[in-house]
């Protein structure tokens, strides 16, 4: 699966929502619908890792790369996520090249990191699986890294030059926020910002993505080099299309009351 994904990432551009549910149900369907990742979100949603693992088994049941969002870049935190099998991991308030080499280190094995190694976990088939073929696969998990705030971005040749990293993320909130104009995510500053990155990702053969809530923002920042498009968030997804039909079958009865009306006249 990872494989692939890398495939069609190298194509791009690739397509997926956060998630912030805590039932598995929610997940394969977003896998059903065709979406090439899900986002399950550590950070921002109510999940912890014992209830993580079903959702991911729920992703790999219908074809979706389950990608961890960390609350932060701890090394239980990110092997966890690794251990219960998630295809990639992606870190927040990455600031400097020294956080991204600590988030490498964590999430690798040897040679390339250090991460702390069990050979019983889920991600190993709970030992059923060849170590040393499990090291090799759980070194082809992606590594993604937030980039946020001035200062990260004031770093981003240095952070993007570290070895190991296959996304970069551009975070239009928090960057937003940072730069003085909070909540523009359409801000001429921002969509600079994100110009250079991804022209400094380009630079090093690092696929580069964001945030985006709409088929137009989607293609306007996939013209600026976005490959990796994050999709709204599935309850939000849901919300919309439940509102949506609610709206529509409210007009069917005004105008079913308003044909009555006229008739009873």
């Amino acid at each position: 699966m990872i494989r692939k994904f890398r495939q069609k990432l190298k194509d791009g551009p690739v397509l997926g929502p956060f998630s912030k549910t805590e039932d598995p149900a929610m997940v394969e369907a977003m896998g059903y619908a065709g979406f090439d990742f899900l986002i399950l979100d550590l950070e921002h949603g109510p999940n912890t890792v014992r209830s993580l693992q079903n959702l991911v088994r729920a992703a790999q049941l219908s074809g979706i790369l389950p990608i961890v969002r960390v609350k932060e870049d701890l090394p239980n935190v990110i092997g966890e996520a690794l251990d219960i099998g998630a295809g990639g991991v992606q870190v927040p308030k990455i600031t400097t090249a020294e956080d991204a080499r600590a988030v490498i280190q964590t999430a690798k094995f040897a040679p390339l990191g250090m991460r702390g190694v069990c050979c019983a976990v889920r991600a190993a088939e709970y030992g059923a699986k060849d170590r040393f073929e499990y090291f090799r696969e759980a070194n082809e998990a992606l590594v993604i890294l937030q980039l946020e705030s001035r200062t990260a971005l004031e770093n981003a040749k240095d952070i993007i030059r570290v070895p190991g990293i296959d996304i970069i993320f551009v975070g239009p909130y928090d960057l937003s926020q940072s730069l003085g104009v909070i909540g523009q995510t359409d801000h001429p500053d921002v969509a600079a910002m994100f110009r250079e990155i991804a022209g400094i990702c380009a630079q090093n053969n690092i696929a580069v993505g964001t945030y985006v809530e709409t088929p137009q923002a989607a293609a306007k920042w996939s013209a600026l080099g976005a490959r990796y498009l994050c999709y709204k968030v599935d309850t939000a997804i849901m919300l919309n299309a439940s509102r949506q039909i609610v709206n529509e079958f409210a007009g069917m009865a005004l105008s079913s009351r308003g044909k009555s009306d006229g008739n009873e006249t």
